[in-house]
C-alpha cells in the first residue's frame, strides 16, 4: 500500500481535539515512517503501523525485544478492507475506521503498562471516548502482547 493514501485523510487533522486522557493527535503524522502492517481477518480492516524518530530507530535496532525509548509514538490507521475495481485480485484500503495512538512513558502511564493510549475515529478524527479510563480497555487487550513491551506490531523486515 501507497503511502499517499494517508494524505489525503491526515491533511484533515489541523484541528483535532484532544484525547479523553489528554493525549495530543500528532501533527506531523505524515512525516513518519512506515513500522509495519497488519490486516484483521476477524472485522474485514487493514492497518499501517507509523512511528515517530524514536519509535523507528527502536524498530530498527534489530532487537527481537524491543525496548521502546520514553517519548516514542505508534500510530495505527486502520481502514475498511476494499476491492480495487482495476484489479480485482487487490485489497486495498476503503472506508477510513480509525487512528490509534501508543505514547511511551512509564512514569506518565504506569497504571498502563507505561504507554499512554487514544483513539480518534472516522474522517473527521473526534475522539473515541469522553472517559480518561478508556485507556484501561486497550491496556487490558495489550496485556497479551505483554512479552513484546505491550506492543503486538512486529516491524516488517526491510532489504
Amino acid at each position: 500500500m501507497s503511502l499517499c493514501l494517508c494524505l489525503p485523510l491526515l491533511s484533515q487533522a489541523q484541528n483535532v481535539e484532544k484525547s479523553a486522557n489528554d493525549i495530543e493527535y500528532p501533527k506531523n503524522l505524515t512525516n513518519w515512517r512506515v513500522i509495519g502492517t497488519s490486516n484483521r481477518t476477524d472485522n474485514n480492516t487493514q492497518r499501517v503501523i507509523l512511528g515517530n524518530a524514536l519509535a523507528i530507530k527502536a524498530a530498527r535496532s534489530q532487537n527481537a525485544n524491543i525496548n521502546w525509548p520514553k517519548g516514542a509514538i505508534l500510530a495505527k490507521l486502520v481502514w475498511k478492507n476494499d476491492t480495487l475495481k482495476t484489479w480485482q485480485a487487490a485489497t486495498v484500503p476503503g472506508e477510513f475506521v480509525h487512528a490509534e495512538i501508543m505514547l511511551r512513558d512509564s512514569q506518565k502511564y504506569a497504571s498502563t503498562s507505561g504507554w499512554g493510549y487514544a483513539r480518534w475515529t472516522g474522517l473527521d478524527l473526534k475522539p473515541h471516548s469522553q472517559d480518561s479510563k478508556a485507556a484501561e480497555a486497550c491496556n487490558s487487550c495489550h496485556q497479551a502482547a505483554k512479552i513484546t513491551d505491550y506492543v503486538f506490531t512486529i516491524p516488517a523486515k526491510l532489504p
